[in-house]
């Protein structure tokens, strides 16, 4: 038998240094690279809060209004940077405050770790003073949760959350731990997780798929590109641009997919969807070969199934198996990360140009453009319109730009009219429409890029979801830019009552208060406009501006944004007026 050096008898005699779950906690935060956490303190979680006193120089906490502002900054945060976004809170309404972030970050991809406290794991299933099961609540919402009731399971559940929510399709995962968890104490040892059995976060592709996609695509006469957010979550956008430029596919993008491509590149050829631009979408239907990249065929991009596409070929670039037949059924599934599977691909194409399908699309944009746009951005006369609002935006910020979005017309208009050169530009609720998104995500999106220009737009309804959030900007100081399109009315829901409801405008008529008084409370420097030819002036000191900025524009109150797909109509039924 060997016998032990003096220095490992020294090693094996040393006292075990142990520390309580709550300073675990942040001791993981610490050693997955978070630096920012968004929350509100509670009795359930208050043993993790008094860690983060006493961490105050290696992790900074931003104290929100609202448990729902801070999911949202934490997703703002996510998006704008490619890392995990943090939020934390108490137990009872705490936790079930996230859930509406949580599910919005899951049906949009989002990685976040949301942490929520817990009564002590004597008092579970008691009823006890703000007790609710979080993890049953939230299981249909976040990719994985898991209840920590003991100290030990700490540094390995905390691992596997952000290795599991950031890893393949990424998305919201909730740890809930029990308020004696925290207390205790256990022995921290770290390990980041590099794999997690029974998952499978990016599927192998196979060889046979990508010559199969390849030969569809050379043989090609009418080939069309959809690309969604799974180009940025892939940080595929050299290979996707290199991609269609090698087989010059005429391509356009979701909601979610925008600023993956530069606005001004020769093949981008606009936005598909419910209100997308009219070529991609009619011309949908007249394609041989449509390739769907990192998107999911949504219904707002679909519209009818039954008609959607039936004369093309599919091919479909996706991560998440489930995506794949569950709306549009593929002739070719290249499964894998997109950055992968583009790469592998692109030695397959053959170089190509598709100038007369390119034509088809340039043309119908002009026809959009006399019938919509050019109404809507050079108007002489009349109230303020957001689409010129956005395009003043444009000029002043040359398309470098953060754009945060709330939802309603607004979120359409900044999707149509917006330019984008730099990727992780837009940001916004896709998938889940949720009003009062913009502020807290564009201050999260701000704190995650304080070197680049973060402008949240949103309607006068969606401000007043998450108003209060306005204090989280007065607290930090976080130098965002705030736009409000203010129509006096929740203009989407009143959009579709005037064209399908015989303009019966049941609760949609907004009486407000004075947001720029509002703002001046907040120590918030404001305006508000009315008149066109104070527009520019206004805009051009909002983005010159070193600190925050509440911009109000009164626009034109019964304003509709067109083109537009009536609801489960085919996407050759887009209607420009």
């Amino acid at each position: 038998m060997e016998t032990q050096t003096s220095t490992q008898q020294q090693a094996a005699k040393k006292p075990t240094v142990k520390i309580t779950g709550a300073e675990a906690v942040v001791k993981c935060l610490l050693a997955e690279g978070v630096d920012l956490i968004y929350g509100y303190p509670g009795g359930a979680i208050m043993p993790v809060y008094d860690e983060f006193y006493k961490y105050q120089k290696e992790l900074q906490h931003v104290l929100t209004r609202h448990e729902q502002g801070a999911i949202h900054a934490a997703q703002g945060y996510a998006r704008v940077t490619d890392k995990v976004g943090v939020a934390i809170a108490t137990s009872g309404p705490g936790a079930t405050n996230l859930i509406t972030g949580i599910a919005d970050a899951q049906i949009d991809s989002t990685p976040v770790v949301c942490i929520t406290g817990q009564v002590g794991s004597h008092l579970l299933g008691s009823d006890a003073f703000q007790e609710t099961d979080i993890v049953s609540i939230s299981t249909p919402a976040t990719k994985w949760n898991y209840q920590i009731t003991r100290a030990e399971e700490i540094p390995e559940i905390f691992a596997k959350a952000f290795y599991i929510a950031k890893s393949g399709r990424p998305g919201p995962v909730l740890i809930d731990i029990t308020k004696d968890a925290q207390f205790g104490e256990l022995e921290f040892e770290y390990e980041k997780c590099k794999k997690v059995r029974s998952y499978t976060p990016v599927p192998s592709t196979d060889p046979e798929s990508l010559i199969q996609a390849a030969e569809l695509i050379n043989k090609a006469k009418k080939p069309f590109v959809v690309w969604g957010q799974g180009i940025t979550l892939g940080k595929a956008e050299q290979e996707f641009k290199e991609f269609i430029e090698k087989a010059g596919i005429p391509s356009a993008s979701t909601v979610l997919g925008l600023s993956a491509l530069p606005s001004d590149h020769e093949l981008h050829v606009g936005m598909v969807g419910m209100h997308g631009n009219y070529a991609p979408n009619k011309l949908t239907n007249e394609c041989d070969l449509l390739l769907g990249i990192g998107m999911r065929f949504d219904d707002r991009v679909t519209g009818s199934l039954d008609t959607y596409a039936k004369q093309a070929k599919i091919i479909h670039f996706e991560i998440d198996p489930a995506e794949v037949d569950k709306n549009v059924k593929t002739d070719v599934a290249v499964m894998g990360n997109v950055k992968d599977t583009l790469r592998s691909i692109l030695p397959l194409i053959e170089i190509r140009t598709h100038e007369a399908w390119l034509k088809k699309f340039h043309e119908l944009y002009d026809i959009e453009y006399e019938e919509v746009i050019k109404d809507q951005v050079h108007v002489n006369g009349n109230g303020l319109t957001m689409a010129e609002t956005i395009m003043k935006l444009n000029e002043l910020t040359g398309g470098d730009a953060v754009i945060v979005t709330d939802v309603g017309q607004h979120q359409m208009v900044a999707c149509r009219y917006s330019k984008f050169n730099n990727s992780r530009s837009k940001v916004t609720s896709g998938g889940l429409g949720t009003m009062g998104f913009a502020l807290p995500a564009a201050i999260g999106a701000k704190m995650g890029a304080p070197e680049r220009e973060v402008i949240a737009i949103m309607g006068d309804g969606g401000l007043q979801m998450n108003i209060q959030e306005l204090g989280t900007v007065l607290q930090t100081g976080v130098p965002v830019k705030v736009v409000v399109l203010n129509n006096q009315f929740l203009g989407m829901v009143r959009q579709w009552q005037e064209l399908f409801f015989e303009s019966r405008y049941a609760s949609t008529v907004m009486t407000n208060p004075d947001f720029v008084k509002i703002a001046d409370g907040y120590g918030i420097q404001s305006k508000r406009v009315t008149d066109r030819k104070d527009l520019e002036s206004a805009m051009k000191e909002m983005v010159e501006s070193k600190n925050s900025y509440f911009l109000e524009v009164v626009v034109e109150m019964e304003e509709n944004v067109f083109p537009m797909i009536p609801s489960g109509a085919s996407v050759s039924d887009i209607r420009l007026k």
